[in-house]
């Protein structure tokens, strides 16, 4: 999300999340030939310790979101078993957006 839209004041993590596209189509290319495919999950308000669905800025943030409200973790980990597993493995050097609509 940050990379595609960062909000004010977010310039240094907005340059962080860029450079993860970065390598993650560097690595696709370096690790193809050997069967093994890279793909960067970014999620989107996700209800974690650290990013609360009840916190002090939820609410915005979940208004953001197609959906309307944070993903559960179980969420993202779903789609990150999908990757990992047999069925993913043609899916590589781009990213996917677990976001709810966030970016959309």
């Amino acid at each position: 999300m940050a990379e595609r839209a960062p909000f004010p004041g977010m310039a240094l993590y907005a340059l962080s999340k860029s450079a993860l596209t970065g390598m993650t189509k560097g690595l696709a290319r370096d690790l193809g030939p050997r069967g093994i495919a890279v793909t960067l999950v970014h999620p989107g308000p996700t209800d974690t310790e650290a990013n609360p669905a009840d916190g002090p800025n939820a609410e915005t943030f979940a208004g953001f979101t197609a959906l309307g409200r944070f993903a559960e973790p179980a969420e993202v980990a779903a789609t990150v078993a999908h990757l990992a597993g047999a069925d993913g493995g043609y899916l590589t050097g781009t990213a996917v957006h677990v976001d709810g609509g966030f970016t959309a």
